[in-house]
C-alpha cells in the first residue's frame, strides 16, 4: 500500500539533490490548559480541539472573518496549529515549531527539530498538530522523534524516539501521553518521557489517538479499528474495516465516526464492534480528512471535491457542497458554520442547516492542514513553498 509518506521528506530531498527526481514541496486536548479566568472551552490545544476529536470550537468567531496577519515559512504548512492562552503553536514542514502571538503574529520563540545550527542541514519537519498542556508542548516530527518543550520558553525538556514518522497529534490520558507512530506502535509515555508500555499493530498508524472513558482508538494502514484499554495497555476490540485509514476518528458516547480510503464514512458502535451505518460517497473516492461531528451531523470533505453533511443518526446525506479540488483539510465547526480548506486554494465557511456558502477567502494555494478555531480566531496554513500561516478574526 502506497502512502504520501512512504518515502520520508529527507529521502525525497536526497534523491532530488542527486538528480533522481524533481521535488515540489508540500502536498494530523487538554482542557485546563486555558487560563482559569477565561471562558472554558475557547482554546484549541490539539488537532481536533478535544480528546473526543469532534472538531467543535467554543467561543465566538466573526460572521465575516478578516485576515489579521500572515506568517511565512520556506516549506509551508501541512498540519493544524494549536491555540492556547493568546499564543499560536504552529508546526512547520521546514523543521521549526513556532510560538506566535495570536493578536499580531509576532514570533515569540521557535524550536528546531535538530540542534545543528547550520541552516542548510536537513531538519525533520513537523507534520502533525502539537499538543499543548498547562506546562508543555509536545510535537512529533517526520523522523519519528517526539519533542517535549517548555511551553513558555520553547526549550527542550526531553525527546523520545520511535522507529518511523509521527503523523498524528499526541494525546493525554491522566498523567500519561499517547503517541502513535508509523513504526506500527502505540506508545504510552510517563511524564518524564520514559516508556510505560507500547502496543503493536500490523502496519503504520496514521491517526491521532482519540480518547473516551479509559479507552483509546487506533486506525491506520492495517485496515483494523483497535480499541485499547489505557489502564492495562491491552486490546479490548479488534474490528476489521476492509480499508486503511488516514483520518482520525471522532467519538460521541459509544459511537465512533471516521472516513475511509475506500470512500466510506462509517458509524461504529465501538463497545459492540458493530457497524451502525455506512455512508458511501457517490464517486467512491477517499476520505482522508477527519470528520467534524455535531449533535445532528457528521461533516467531512473528500477527494471527490465535495463536503458531505451526513445525518448522525441515520447515515443519510443531508447536503453536499462542491469545491473545485480534492479536500484533505479537516474542517472545524463553530456555532452553525463549518470552515474548511480545499486544494482549489480557497477557505470556505458553510451554513450547517442549508449547506450554502457564508464566507470565502482565496488564498491561492492548497489548504490541506486542519482548521483550528480558538479564542476568537481561525488559523489555516498554505501547503506549498513559502506558504503562509493565515490568521482570521
Amino acid at each position: 500500500m502506497l502512502s504520501d509518506s512512504q518515502f520520508s521528506r529527507r529521502r525525497i530531498l536526497e534523491l532530488s539533490a542527486a538528480g533522481a527526481i524533481a521535488v515540489i514541496s508540500g502536498s494530523a486536548a487538554v482542557p485546563g490548559a486555558d487560563d482559569p479566568k477565561k471562558k472554558p472551552g475557547t482554546s484549541w490545544p490539539s488537532f481536533r480541539g478535544t480528546p473526543d476529536q469532534r472538531g467543535l470550537a467554543g467561543g465566538t468567531l466573526s460572521q465575516d472573518p478578516q485576515l489579521r496577519w500572515e506568517f511565512s515559512t520556506p516549506d509551508g504548512w501541512v498540519a493544524a496549529s494549536a491555540i492556547v492562552d493568546g499564543r499560536v503553536y504552529a508546526p512547520s514542514l521546514s523543521g521549526f515549531l513556532y510560538c506566535l502571538d495570536l493578536k499580531t503574529g509576532e514570533e515569540l520563540w521557535k524550536y528546531r527539530s535538530i540542534e545543528d545550527p547550520d541552516p542548510k542541514s536537513f531538519a525533520p519537519g513537523f507534520k502533525a498538530c502539537p499538543l499543548v498542556t498547562a506546562e508543555a508542548v509536545y510535537a512529533g516530527d517526520e523522523d519519528g522523534v517526539l519533542h517535549a518543550l517548555d511551553r513558555k520558553t520553547g526549550r527542550k525538556k526531553w525527546v523520545f524516539a520511535t522507529g518511523a514518522e509521527i503523523a498524528g497529534c499526541v494525546s493525554q490520558y491522566r498523567d500519561k501521553l499517547l503517541l502513535a507512530s508509523h513504526d506500527s506502535f502505540l506508545y504510552c509515555l510517563n511524564p518524564d518521557g520514559s516508556e510505560a508500555w507500547k502496543f503493536e499493530t500490523n502496519d503504520r498508524i496514521n491517526c491521532s489517538p482519540a480518547i473516551a472513558d479509559k479507552f483509546t482508538f487506533l486506525a491506520g494502514c492495517d485496515e483494523h479499528l483497535r480499541v485499547i484499554d489505557l489502564e492495562s495497555g491491552q486490546e479490548s476490540l479488534d474490528m476489521p474495516l476492509q480499508s486503511f485509514l488516514i483520518a482520525s476518528p471522532a467519538l460521541v458516547g459509544d459511537l465512533l465516526y471516521v472516513g475511509t480510503h475506500t470512500g466510506l464514512v462509517v458509524c461504529i458502535n465501538w463497545r459492540k464492534g458493530e457497524f451502525v451505518w455506512k455512508y458511501e460517497s457517490p464517486r467512491e473516492m477517499p476520505f482522508h480528512a477527519s470528520a467534524a461531528v455535531t449533535d445532528d451531523l457528521v461533516i467531512v470533505g473528500g477527494h471527490d471535491k465535495n463536503v458531505h453533511a451526513i445525518s448522525r443518526s441515520t447515515g443519510e446525506s443531508k447536503w453536499t457542497f462542491a469545491t473545485r479540488a480534492k479536500i484533505e483539510c479537516s474542517g472545524a465547526v463553530i456555532d452553525q458554520r463549518f470552515f474548511v480548506g480545499s486544494g482549489d486554494g480557497n477557505l470556505y465557511g458553510i451554513n450547517l442547516d442549508s449547506g450554502t456558502q457564508t464566507w470565502k477567502f482565496n488564498a491561492g494555494r492548497d489548504i490541506t492542514g486542519g482548521i483550528s478555531i480558538g479564542e476568537g480566531c481561525l488559523i489555516a496554513g498554505e501547503d506549498q513553498q513559502k506558504g503562509r500561516l493565515l490568521c482570521f478574526s
